[in-house]
């Protein structure tokens, strides 16, 4: 065996590459890319971070690679040289050959894997899950040249690994996804609500936000209502006529049997001219159109009325119906 102190040094610096690589590994896996991507502009480092998440499945490879050479070399040079270094002592306390032997490999066992578990594992882990965005930057560089060096090895472990994967009906994926799906969302949401840790109030406003993901426009759209409307040629007075009998305040306009326009009573307090000449473009949508597609529409157009046409015939839908969809209103 070498020196004590040649013995330390390569202990601490096995036990030091393992929580390296324990830190890459956790790291990665909880950090959030679009923090890394927005660190990306100013930092090589968070650069280098974005693709080692883009490879992630070869990342995992390179970290497990790491930490099973680190275990095996502990175990070949450290725990032997614990183990001689302890059964002497054992054996002039008076312990016989075999127990003093015994007890010196049962020790030199326990203090390597304490020293491991602890030093190696558990405390880079919990420092890796606690600052995700940061030690995923500052380890990326290292990480990567490791990757560069044994990429190779790591292509063949991974490869393996995904056949056996694959054998069993699982897909293997490179990249940890940064968000959740609408599906996981309403699970999450009902399941609050279930156990108590969601107010009601709360849960109907997400669960119906969550709907809008999968409602079209043709499902919300009144098609047996009564439109408000005015000619084309209607006068200033009669648009504020007809907006004090029917209260709306945004009017269709109407040429013949189509709707041409919409017109806002406003625009008629200060000006004399005809419907037609005040009315703003209708926005007309197909009824298939998602909801959440016509609220964009509705909001970069700045238009409150939206047109439904389709197979089941006109309809109409203002932003009040669907501010009265996304927030309903609480049970008496």
């Amino acid at each position: 065996m070498g020196s004590p102190w040649t013995i330390v040094a390569i202990t601490a610096a096995l036990i030091g590459s393992s929580a390296f690589f324990v830190a890459v590994e956790f790291a990665l896996i909880a950090a959030r890319r679009s923090r890394l991507e927005d660190a990306a502009a100013t930092s090589a480092s968070a650069r280098a971070a974005l693709r080692s998440a883009s490879e992630l499945s070869v990342l995992l490879a390179g970290a497990q690679l790491g930490i099973t050479a680190c275990t095996l070399l502990l175990g070949a040079i450290t725990k032997p040289a614990v183990h001689h270094a302890i059964t002497p002592w054992l054996s002039q306390v008076g312990a016989p050959s075999w127990l003093a032997d015994v007890g010196g490999f049962v020790l030199a066992l326990f203090i390597v894997t304490f020293l491991h578990l602890v030093i190696g594992e558990m405390a880079p882990k919990s420092w890796a899950i606690a600052h995700p965005e940061r030690s995923a930057t500052m380890l990326a560089l290292p990480m990567r040249g490791f990757m560069f060096l044994t990429r190779p090895l790591l292509h063949a472990l991974n490869q393996a690994a995904n056949w056996c994967l694959r054998r069993v009906g699982v897909t293997p994926v490179d990249e940890l996804a940064d968000s959740q799906d609408p599906d996981t969302l309403r699970q999450l949401v009902e399941h609050s609500a279930t156990v108590g840790t969601l107010d009601e109030r709360y849960h109907a406003n997400l669960a119906s936000a969550l709907e809008l993901e999968a409602l079209t426009v043709g499902q919300l759209a009144r098609r047996d209502a009564e439109y408000s409307f005015v000619p084309a040629d209607a006068t200033a007075e009669q648009i504020q006529t007809t907006s004090d009998t029917t209260g709306h305040l945004r009017l269709l306009v109407r040429d013949g049997s189509a709707d041409v326009g919409v017109v806002h009573v406003r625009d008629s307090l200060a000006s004399s001219g005809t419907a037609r000449d005040l009315m703003r473009p209708v926005l007309t949508l197909p009824e298939d159109t998602p909801v959440y597609e016509a609220l964009r529409l509705m909001r970069e157009t700045r238009n409150h009325l939206i047109v439904v046409d389709g197979p089941a015939g006109r309809g109409l839908l203002t932003l009040t119906d669907l501010l009265h969809r996304l927030l309903p209103a609480p049970a008496a």
